[in-house]
């Protein structure tokens, strides 16, 4: 029987308070992805009312948010295993300051929509951070202890901190979910590719717009043996959380 290895042990309740580090590998394209939960975080990229729900930014561009929101249950599933695991989660938010100063014009004026970012929609001020459509969906909200970054632009490494943050917790891979696939979430992965971050993409729980859009940006991911990183289904991922100790069975 395999020991079970945690990076920490909790001073008040005497069990493990940390990850484990039992490596395994899913099932992925264009081959298996080995990782340990101790160091690889969950990335949930802008899982956020505009984007998601009816009334948001998203549908104002024209597009149908259902295709987004199907995605929701087995973003949950693999949120709530990661959790069960004490692996670190991160989520970000599209987000601009009230004042739209790290909006450029050059982003601002994109898409000729019927309501920019900062305009008043039905939740508020469009992607400015702190308005109620610019909160995570109830369903994926962080919890105490998870991080939670507001970045201006597409990817999540762009004039944030996130790459010294997962410097200083020892975090070398990372799991994507989140919207849409072709933009935010693809720059994210590329921009963690130029910083030596392994990248898994779970193909369920990452959608776009546009679903084409989407098969397009996995095909891009995994091509030439993962020169972005590697795509596999929740569904494969799920099985090997669960053979795991949780922290609450330590």
């Amino acid at each position: 029987m395999t020991s079970l290895s945690v990076s920490s042990i909790d001073p008040v309740s005497g069990f493990p308070s940390g990850p484990t580090t039992k490596p395994f590998t899913v099932p992925a394209q264009p081959f298996g992805f080995t990782f340990e939960v101790a160091t690889t975080a969950l990335v949930i990229i802008d899982m956020q009312r505009d984007f998601i729900e009816p009334g948001g930014f998203g549908q104002t561009l024209g597009n149908d948010v259902s295709l987004l929101s199907a995605i929701v249950p087995a973003c949950q599933a693999v949120l709530a295993a990661w959790r069960a695991q004490g692996g670190l989660v991160v989520h970000t938010r599209e987000a601009h300051s009230a004042d739209l100063a790290d909006c450029p014009p050059a982003k601002r004026n994109r898409g000729n929509p019927k309501l920019r970012i900062g305009d008043v929609g039905p939740m508020g001020r469009i992607l400015v951070a702190g308005e109620p459509g610019n909160q995570i969906i109830a369903e994926l909200a962080p919890v105490a202890g998870e991080i939670v970054l507001d970045k201006p632009g597409k990817g999540a490494f762009y004039a944030t901190p996130l790459h010294l943050l997962l410097q200083q917790t020892g975090i070398t891979r990372l799991v994507f979910m989140g919207v849409t696939t072709e933009v935010c979430v693809q720059t994210s992965m590329r921009e963690a590719n130029d910083r030596g971050y392994d990248c898994l993409l779970l193909e369920d729980c990452t959608e776009s717009y546009f679903p084409h859009f989407k098969a397009a940006t996995l095909d891009m991911v995994r091509a030439q043996g993962a020169i972005v990183g590697w795509t596999a289904s929740s569904t494969d991922l799920l099985p090997l959380l669960m053979t795991l100790p949780t922290r609450q069975s330590w």
